[in-house]
């Protein structure tokens, strides 16, 4: 079978497009037949090694987290799926989704696909939505709390900005100049320019006595300052990224990744199939231009999802 393989760490340039072994599905495993996968952060970040010491993977390695697809085959002990159910699902660092064939784990990480969703929607879902719904779990925005998403139109933020709404919230969205319509649609109560536009400064023009909540989906570590300068007294900071516990005027940390509760998948594809959750695809690629897509989602802005079809 055709995948996209990286012979070893280095950059996503060296990716290519070759002939691998079609896998078998052992015990709890499914064999899905792609039909799209989605591109995220954590696959350059595992294709390049910048997480090699606490993610470490083997090569040959086939990036692609997000998969969905037909089950061909089932392994032993696989009692959620049977052949010829259409599934999506978060690989995590297996990956394996940019592949004519990959494994999915019979778990809450995969899910039933609702005929209604189509393939490249599916594609795009689980890994930004789960991380988005975690995000805001942790963060707890209650009703009329006002709510700052930095990083909102990407693939993540796009999610977290309808979550969030979705609470009762006032939601303030980064996003440039031609991507304010998207988000305003997408629920944001209004947006803010980081390219013209001091963030801080602005959120705390329209949150006087700062924000309740912020939630960067960009920035790591000290950087992390800026966006929570935005944040009241005793406000709540939220990221995927590592940073402080704690921030000046007793801004409170939380930081968390992808999870996968029983029941959470299938939820967010019944909302998406349901128009209630939109998924925002930004660019499409064919299987055939997969190291155009990974090159471009490496080095260029591109907003919402990018989904290369299958």
């Amino acid at each position: 079978m055709k995948a996209l393989v990286a012979r070893s760490y280095g950059p996503v340039e060296n990716l290519t497009l070759a002939d691998v072994p079609k896998p078998t599905p052992g015990p709890g495993h499914v064999l899905v037949r792609s039909e799209a996968s989605a591109l995220n952060a954590i696959d350059l970040a595992l294709i390049t090694g910048a997480v090699k010491d606490h993610l470490p993977i083997q090569h040959p390695f086939v990036p692609g987290v997000d998969v969905t697809g037909v089950v061909e085959a089932v392994g032993e002990g696989v009692s959620r799926f049977s052949v010829g159910d259409r599934i999506l699902a978060w690989n995590g660092v297996p990956s394996g989704g940019l592949a004519e064939y990959t494994l999915v784990q019979d778990a809450p990480s995969a899910a039933l696909r609702p005929a209604t969703l189509s393939p490249a929607e599916s594609a795009g879902l689980p890994t930004a939505a789960l991380t988005a719904a975690a995000l805001i779990d942790e963060a707890t925005p209650r009703a009329d709390e006002k709510v700052l998403v930095v990083g909102a139109s990407g693939g993540v933020g796009s999610f977290v900005v309808q979550l969030a709404k979705r609470t009762g919230a006032k939601v303030l969205a980064t996003a440039r100049a031609d991507e304010e319509d998207l988000l305003r649609r997408l629920g944001a109560d209004a947006t803010v320019n980081y390219q013209t536009s001091d963030v801080t400064a602005e959120a705390l023009r329209w949150a006087p006595g700062g924000v309740d909540v912020v939630i960067d989906l960009t920035h790591a570590g000290p950087a992390l300052a800026g966006a929570a300068a935005a944040a009241r007294p005793g406000g709540r900071l939220a990221s995927p990224l590592m940073g402080p516990s704690a921030f000046d005027r007793g801004v409170t940390a939380v930081y968390t990744g992808t999870r996968t509760p029983a029941g959470r998948l299938e939820v967010l594809a019944a909302q998406a199939a349901e128009g209630h959750l939109h998924v925002e695809i930004g660019a499409r690629y064919s299987f055939t231009d997969a190291p155009r897509a990974l090159a471009d989602y490496a080095h260029k802005h591109l907003h919402g999802k990018v989904v290369i079809t299958l």
